[in-house]
């Protein structure tokens, strides 16, 4: 096994350090950037976001650029949620207490489980999130009574990359890519050149959600596990690596 990590810039320590501890070869190769929005700044997401009953977080990237739009200042009177285990440890070191979604489903469909966010009526939440985000998770609370609102903090593009490193990844034997969003997953087929696709479409690809493994279905490949979940623990165990 051979592992190609593609998150975004500085998000691949955790399985960096995981992956040399197994003594598992691995490639870094980020096929995502992230950067603020216009609207990080705008007053009325922000009154919205200090005003709320509830707040979701939907990724680290959504406390990571909320804290910097709000030098770290979070109001103490809203309930905080987070999609995913490594968002809720994102907010912990914050000092944020917040509830994330269970174990067994860290995504929107298993943040939609819990008991606190059942009964909604006239509740404010606001949903932190970037650019281009699912509607599911806000159609649902609005079904439950919620009044909900964004705050769009950052926002994802194709980083641009050199277009011989395809055919290193093929040439270094990457045999496994770990891919946690749909945008990666997209961004990863377009960039790899359609006389690599035999190549890319044997590989191993880890996904994060049902969507995701629809989408790599839909692209062609077909050695693909679901995770259930974008954090290392959860990657790791896809891989068959968990301790």
């Amino acid at each position: 096994m051979k592992v190609l990590l593609t998150r975004p810039q500085g998000r691949n320590q955790s399985m960096i350090e995981a992956l040399s501890e197994r003594q598992i070869p691995f490639v870094v190769s980020p096929l995502l950037e992230v950067v603020a929005t216009d609207d990080i700044k705008n007053p009325a997401a922000i009154a919205a976001f200090n005003h709320a009953d509830m707040v979701i977080f939907i990724s680290t990237n959504a406390v990571e650029y909320a804290a910097k739009a709000l030098n770290n200042q979070f109001p103490h009177s809203v309930s905080y949620f987070a999609v995913g285990k490594a968002t809720f440890e994102a907010l912990a070191s914050l000092g944020v207490k917040a509830t994330e979604a269970p174990q067994d489903c860290q995504q929107t469909e298993g943040l939609l489980t819990l008991s606190e966010l059942q009964r909604l009526d006239g509740k404010q939440i606001t949903i932190v999130r970037g650019v281009g985000g699912r509607e599911a998770l806000a159609d649902q609370l609005q079904t439950r009574g919620a009044n909900v609102s964004y705050w769009q903090v950052y926002q994802r593009a194709a980083p641009t990359i050199d277009p011989l490193l395809p055919q290193s990844w093929q040439q270094q034997d990457i045999d496994t890519i770990v891919v946690t969003s749909g945008e990666i997953l997209s961004n990863l087929v377009t960039l790899v050149p359609k006389e690599l696709f035999d190549w890319l479409l044997a590989c191993h690809i880890i996904v994060p959600s049902e969507r995701v493994y629809n989408q790599a279905q839909q692209a062609g490949f077909t050695r693909i596990t679901n995770a259930q979940a974008a954090n290392s623990h959860a990657v790791l165990s896809a891989l068959g690596l968990a301790n």
